[in-house]
């Protein structure tokens, strides 16, 4: 059986079983990352000597990139088709989405969508711009976390899936 053989929901429920293991990851990251430190233009600088920050960052900008790109471009997808609706343009299903609860602000996706590209392109180019992208993507993270606990609430609550299908919702 292929991916493309299998039916809808169950196609969505895979989706939503990689989203919550992206999600999972980036928690990691995001505590790693967060927690324990002030972000700001000194600690930016300080990242030349100190290697294993860097990669935290990293890590962070990677796993934030690919929970957005995947939920923006499978899971809201075949949650349409899910629900046998035919998922138009990336901005069609975002504000498909918006209108059934699962993201708060369709602006800010787009926002995150901007700055995703700018953490992975524009690395470091400005320290003190990209101190205040780390603390954006802080914020950002936290809607993606959101989105998708959003999304397994109205399949549990609104498709009718059951719990046992579901994975667990994502916390910090």
């Amino acid at each position: 059986m292929t991916i493309s053989s299998i039916l809808p929901v169950d196609r969505f429920l895979l989706t939503l079983d990689i989203v919550s293991r992206e999600g999972g990851h980036l928690a990691y990251s995001w505590n790693r990352l967060y927690q324990r430190q002030v972000i700001d233009v000194t600690w930016v600088n300080s990242l030349e000597t100190h290697p294993e920050l860097a990669e935290r960052v990293e890590a962070f900008i990677s796993r934030f990139g690919r929970m957005q790109d995947t939920i923006a471009d499978k899971l809201l997808p075949r949650w349409l088709m899910a629900l046998a609706e035919t998922p138009g343009s990336q901005i069609e299903t975002l504000n498909r989405a918006e209108r059934l609860g699962i993201i708060e602000n369709v602006e800010h996706w787009l926002e995150a969508r901007k700055l995703r590209n700018k953490l992975v392109h524009e690395y470091m180019e400005s320290a003190e711009t990209f101190a205040e992208d780390l603390m954006l993507g802080k914020e950002y993270a936290l809607m993606l976390l959101d989105s998708f606990n959003r999304l397994r609430e109205f399949a549990a609550v609104r498709m009718g899936i059951e719990e046992a299908q579901l994975p667990k919702p994502l916390r910090l």
